[in-house]
This record gives structure tokens, C-alpha cells and sequence, in this order.
């Protein structure tokens, strides 16, 4: 079976990497790490078709350890202990390399099992993820990584692998093959900084143009070949992250009519899993407390959507797109868990007050024996003045009512409750 041509034009040298200047440029802190051969853990970021597994190539074949591939896709807990069982072996002597293909899909555990042979160097890890590490990845790996940022080629960057990619086909067809210098550029601008995808696409063109003669790709088959895979395109290219915060950003904005735009480019391009994801995060981020009924209709519209799947999920996604722009807006929620975690991590905080421990007896050394928790249902109106949070942190307040009148409703009862 022939090789994809993505894979016959994969360079073997940073120099011959396409695009990643960035990264890779003399001087740049990647290429320095490569050429010293001195391969620490790193994570590869970006979007698909851009260089990372490229690049992961080129360390592996220089660094002398063994190299060990998975793809988090489809690999399981059996495959990580085959690769640990085979640490101290003969092949394995300078050290294993994982190469580890779409991180964000190994749950915590497995991510956990890797660690501590990290740790130890074992195992030099390098994960490739198109989803934002410092969402997917579990934080003990990422803080003992570094974490490289891969960005989407230009047009320019794909135009010359496109011309190196000709003259390859050409040889090994033993035909000449003649394009046009804006088809090149056609297929270039619409494989949207996915090299991969530019090639497979040129593959395509010059099967259907192919005769005993030559082979003369015309324009009007760049346009149909483009025309035919236009969707599946924008869903994986660099505009699906610019699509899904339009999207997040339209119904946050309070317009219907761009939020249900943004939503049909993503059904048209299949991806129903992020219009879902991100239309119940917006509901609960951005509409919250102002209408907590949002939250179990959205879920409910989710689901529906789900269960019918496309074309049909449509429908129930745009009732519920036009509800959530359409609602009244707070973040209050959302800026209070986060200023609560923030203090966590900062390690503000202190022991929970006495009377709301589950322990019911004082050991001899306490100086105020009993709990003396008071139940607020025995009070009227079912609240009692007593002390939440600990001791240095017992006057912070963390939540602020938002100024919409379903919040303000609740601040006018409690402030009435509390004052009586």
C-alpha cells in the first residue's frame, strides 16, 4: 500500500519544517533544546496538520532513547504498563521517549500512571494536544513540562510544500504535472493552516486529472474538489477556535442572530459536541443566577439534541441558543468560585470553625469543650447569626450580588431576615 504523501514529505531536519519560526528558528529556545539533544518533557500545542507530530519525529530520531507511540484515542491502561514493563531492557537502556498523540483524551488516571516514571526520567514524555493543556492536562504533568505553542501555517508556508509536493508526485509518476499558480494558492488558502489536509487535497486533484500523457489540473477541479470538502475544512481548521468563541461570546453579548449564525457553522461542519459544550457553559457562566431556570432547560435542550442527533439537533439547540442570548446576564457565580480557588491555591484558609465539625467530642486538651453548632430550622425564619468560615478569613466575602432583580430579590429578603 502507498504511503499518504503527507508522510513521504515529512521532513527529517528542523530546517526543513514548514512554518514554526517562532519555534524553530536559530536561537529560539525548541530548536536550542533539540540540538542539544538534551530532551526534557514537553507538550506540543496547536491546532492539526501544523509540524508537532513532525517535530517529534526529528527529536526522537536523535535523541538515542527508544521510541514509544500512542495515540490517547485509542490506547488503553494495558498499553502505558506494556511501554513501563519494558523499562530496563536492552533497547530501552538510554531511556524510553513516549510520544504521546492527543493527550487531552487520557483520563486522570492514566495521566497517573505516567507520573511517576516521569519523574524519575525513565520516561521523557512528549504530548501533543489541539486543546488547551492547561484545561485537559492533569497539573502534576504540566508542571513538570514545557509547553510549546504550535501556530497555524500561512498560505506561504503551505504554497511551498504544495511545490515541493509536485515535484515528488512528478518524479514518481514519471509525468508532468501542470497546476496553475492560483489553483496552488486555492488549495493552500482552504486548507486553513492544515498542511496535512492541503496535501491530501492536492492527492485528490491529481487523481481525478491524472491521463496516459500527463497530468493537468484545471481550475475548474481545484474549485469542485474545494467545493466538495468546504464544511469539513472550516470544522478542523484554524478558524473552529475563532467559531466557538464568536459563538460563547454572541450569546454572551446578548445577540440572537449572530449566536444562531456562529451555531450553524458549527452544525454544518458536524461538530455537535462543542455547540453543546459551549452553549452550557454559557448558560451557566453567563446567564446564572439572573435566571437559574436556565440551567435545567438548556440541559434538557442538550440532551434532546443528543438523543436526536444532527439534522434534526438543530432545532432544540436554536431554541435554546435564542434563550440564552435573549436572557438577562450575570457573572456573579462564576467571579465568586473563582476568587474562591484563587485563595485556595494562594493557601488562604484556615482550620473549619468548631461547630461545624462532624467530631462531637473534645479531647481533654480543648480549652471550649462542645460544638455548640446552632441548626438554623430551630430559629425563626429558619436563620441564626453563627460563624462559616475560618477564623482569618471569616469576614471575606466572596459572592456580590449581581444587579439583576432576581438577585436583588434575594439580597431584599436576606438583608430583611437579618436584620429581624
Amino acid at each position: 500500500m502507498s504511503s499518504p504523501l503527507a508522510d513521504k514529505l515529512r521532513p527529517r531536519r528542523i530546517e526543513d519544517v514548514a512554518g514554526q519560526r517562532q519555534l524553530l528558528a536559530e536561537g529560539k529556545v525548541l530548536r536550542k533544546i533539540i540540538e542539544s539533544g538534551n530532551i526534557t518533557n514537553l507538550i506540543f500545542y496547536g491546532p492539526s496538520g501544523v509540524g508537532k507530530t513532525t517535530v517529534a519525529n526529528i527529536i526522537a530520531e536523535n535523541c538515542g532513547k527508544k521510541l514509544c507511540y500512542l495515540n490517547a484515542t485509542t490506547a488503553s491502561t494495558a498499553d502505558i504498563k506494556e511501554i513501563i514493563n519494558s523499562i530496563g531492557s536492552i533497547e530501552s537502556r538510554n531511556g524510553i521517549l513516549l510520544y504521546l498523540d492527543e493527550i487531552q483524551y487520557f483520563n486522570k488516571k492514566q495521566q497517573q500512571i505516567l507520573l511517576s516514571y516521569i519523574e524519575n526520567g525513565d520516561i521523557t514524555l512528549i504530548a501533543s494536544t489541539t486543546e488547551n493543556p492547561y484545561f485537559y492536562v492533569y497539573n502534576a504533568i504540566l508542571s513538570r513540562s514545557t509547553v510549546f505553542e504550535f501556530k497555524t501555517l500561512s498560505t506561504d508556508d503551505i504554497i511551498s510544500v504544495i511545490n515541493r509536493a509536485l515535484g515528488v508526485l512528478s518524479k514518481e509518476k514519471e509525468k508532468k504535472i501542470n497546476i496553475s499558480p492560483p489553483s496552488v494558492k486555492k488549495i493552500a488558502s482552504a486548507a486553513a493552516g492544515d498542511v496535512r489536509r492541503a496535501l491530501n487535497m492536492l492527492e485528490l486533484c491529481i487523481v481525478t486529472c491524472e491521463n496516459e500523457d500527463d497530468i493537468t489540473v484545471d481550475d475548474a477541479a481545484v474549485e469542485q474538489i474545494l467545493g466538495n470538502n468546504a464544511v469539513r475544512y472550516d470544522r478542523d481548521g484554524d478558524e473552529h477556535y475563532d467559531i466557538i468563541s464568536a459563538y460563547q461570546k454572541s450569546m454572551r453579548g446578548s445577540d440572537p442572530d449572530a449566536a444562531l449564525y456562529y451555531l450553524g457553522r458549527l452544525l454544518a461542519a458536524g461538530d455537535l459536541p462543542s455547540a453543546c459544550r459551549r452553549l452550557l457553559v454559557c448558560a451557566n457562566e453567563d446567564v446564572g443566577l439572573a435566571y437559574p431556570q436556565i440551567i435545567p432547560i438548556v440541559k434538557a435542550a442538550v440532551d434532546t439534541a443528543l438523543t436526536l442527533g444532527l439534522p434534526e439537533a438543530r432545532i432544540p439547540l436554536a431554541n435554546a441558543v435564542i434563550l440564552v442570548a435573549l436572557s438577562p446576564k450575570s457573572n456573579s457565580a462564576y467571579e465568586a468560585i473563582n476568587t474562591v480557588l484563587s485563595d485556595i491555591e494562594a493557601g488562604i484558609g484556615g482550620d473549619i470553625p468548631r461547630q461545624l465539625q462532624n467530631k462531637h467530642f473534645d479531647g481533654a486538651e480543648a480549652a471550649v469543650k462542645g460544638q455548640h453548632y446552632k441548626y438554623p430550622h430551630a430559629f425563626p425564619m429558619h436563620y441564626v447569626d453563627q460563624q462559616y468560615l475560618p477564623d482569618n478569613i471569616k469576614d471575606k466575602k466572596y459572592y456580590k450580588f449581581g444587579d439583576n432583580k432576581t438577585e436583588q430579590r434575594y439580597r431584599e429578603y436576606w438583608d430583611n431576615i437579618k436584620k429581624k
